[in-house]
């Protein structure tokens, strides 16, 4: 697909096949755009964690009480160990949620042009994430996404309701 056209269709997807996997064939393409992606000295900060198994996928589910992630056969959590990013030297930022967002833009983006479903969330309880996935003190979670093909009643939106450029872009 045409990338400027990959960008006017990719949409949150709130309704998941649970009885058709993504086959990890495609996990991996949309994971290798994560890796790709650029970081701040390119320190690439990240790991992704797939989540599939019943087991795990229990877990996760907790953190996020909708029906609609639930039913997604696979969960992706992007997360990052801030000791590994880049730090400004002169006033102490961080670069680890920067560079997290830039790789999970790889990743929703991707995962549209196979045909598989995603949804950026952010609303989940942290505490349950950093337990279900095992993480040091030093990890971060950033985000996790369902990863799905949408369910036979899915109705794309194809619209996306956006400021106009004149409102949101200013010429110096």
């Amino acid at each position: 697909m045409e990338f400027s056209e990959l960008i006017r269709r990719r949409e949150s997807v709130r309704n998941y096949d649970p009885a058709k996997p993504v086959p990890r064939d495609v996990i991996l393409k949309i994971l290798e755009a994560g890796r790709l992606a650029p970081s701040a000295a390119n320190k690439q900060p990240w790991k992704f964690v797939v989540l599939t198994s019943p087991e795990a996928l229990e877990k996760i589910h907790q953190a996020y009480n909708k029906t609609w992630f639930h039913d997604a056969p696979c969960v992706l959590a992007v997360t990052g160990n801030r000791k590994n990013a880049w730090v400004r030297g002169t006033d102490g930022y961080c670069s680890i949620e920067t560079d997290l967002a830039i790789a999970m833009t790889h990743i929703v983006l991707a995962a549209a042009n196979e045909g598989v479903g995603s949804c950026w969330i952010a609303n989940f309880n942290p505490a349950i994430v950093r337990e279900a996935l095992q993480l040091t003190d030093d990890e971060v979670v950033y985000a996790l996404t369902p990863l799905g093909f949408p369910g036979s009643d899915y109705q794309p939106k194809n619209i996306k309701e956006r400021k106009p450029l004149d409102d949101i872009v200013q010429w110096l």
